[in-house]
């Protein structure tokens, strides 16, 4: 298979179910369909003009295809250069990619854990406010309109809640297979005790709430594993909510790889920057991330629809360190 055999074989899977591989080239070069099909059976070669009106066209990379039997593997980021409202810009990222996953009919998305993932916050308005506060203060670059201490009115993080819903009822839909281990919770534990020991929230009280949502939090994830399904916080499930599959390991740290499925490709998410990510459609390696993932699943615990007894002990253990945290403010506050 030549060079351009491959590219367009590249191209088939990101076509809609609902179109052709040569209508969209034909609409793309605005050439007739029977030109198109030419080009795709390689009887008539493409110009540098054409290739780059595909590229830009299909939203992949050339550079893929110049190495194609060399070990380089290429990644792609939504991540911009500093600006004025780094969070929102992040946000609508993380929606465009979840709207782009769910414009595939079949889908279905596999996350390895090692922290809460950012957008899990977002189930309950709290949670979420406190974390657009912790990313703008201690995470996002310098430049972000900062607070000096985290009030449960503050209008400025008000203004990402629509968004983050968005977010969250976009994430329900998809259909996902989650890894996660007992030390999920540890680091928003830690960021809100920190930020309660530095007086950076209020009071005592709000301190409280923020712990208390975490426990909804907690809460609904076990629903959903109960059910087998996503919903949404205080919600029904609803037709349009994706299956959920809940897994635990206690013996592989996850590392926040996440690999979707869409149709007949793949796409791995590899974490950096703490908020950020970066993504390949490289072939070979997405299959290796896939195997790895299969393997560590094979090795866990499942937690959803069966194991009623294991799953309560589960949620009951992460239950029991926000009790700890709480326990402990009230014995600082005594002394």
């Amino acid at each position: 298979m030549n060079t351009q055999e491959q590219f367009f074989r590249r191209l088939k899977p990101i076509v809609s179910p609902y179109s052709s591989l040569a209508a969209e080239v034909a609409i793309t070069l605005n050439v007739s369909l029977d030109s198109a099909y030419r080009r795709i059976r390689g009887e008539k070669l493409l110009d540098f003009d054409e290739i780059s009106l595909l590229c830009q066209g299909f939203n992949i990379s050339i550079d893929e295809f110049f190495c194609l039997n060399s070990s380089t593997i290429l990644f792609q980021t939504g991540t911009k250069a500093s600006q004025k409202d780094a969070l929102k810009q992040w946000m609508e990222d993380v929606y465009k990619q979840l709207y782009y996953i769910n414009s595939y009919p079949n889908r279905h998305l596999y996350h390895l854990i090692k922290d809460l993932p950012p957008f899990h916050h977002f189930f309950h308005p709290l949670l979420a406010r406190f974390k657009f506060f912790f990313w703008t203060k201690s995470i996002l670059p310098p430049g972000q309109a900062q607070l000096e201490k985290f009030c449960l009115n503050q209008k400025q993080l008000f203004n990402y809640e629509e968004l983050s819903q968005r977010i969250i009822r976009a994430y329900a839909k998809v259909p996902s297979t989650e890894i996660w281990n007992m030390d999920a919770l540890n680091t928003t534990l830690r960021q809100i005790e920190t930020y309660h020991e530095l007086g950076w929230i209020e009071n005592e009280e709000t301190t409280k709430l923020i712990y208390l949502s975490v426990l909804d939090v907690i809460g609904h994830f076990e629903k959903m594993a109960i059910q087998g399904k996503k919903s949404l916080l205080g919600q029904s499930t609803t037709s349009e909510d994706g299956e959920y599959r809940l897994y635990l390991n206690d013996i592989v740290a996850g590392d926040n790889t996440l690999l979707v499925e869409l149709g007949e490709i793949k796409i791995t998410y590899l974490n950096h920057s703490v908020l950020y990510f970066v993504g390949s459609k490289d072939l070979e390696f997405n299959e290796l991330v896939f195997r790895n993932i299969e393997n560590v699943i094979q090795k866990s615990s499942l937690m959803s629809g069966s194991g009623e007894k294991e799953r309560t002990q589960v949620f009951n253990m992460l239950r029991k360190s926000v009790y700890l945290k709480l326990e402990a403010m009230d014995i600082s506050s005594k002394n």
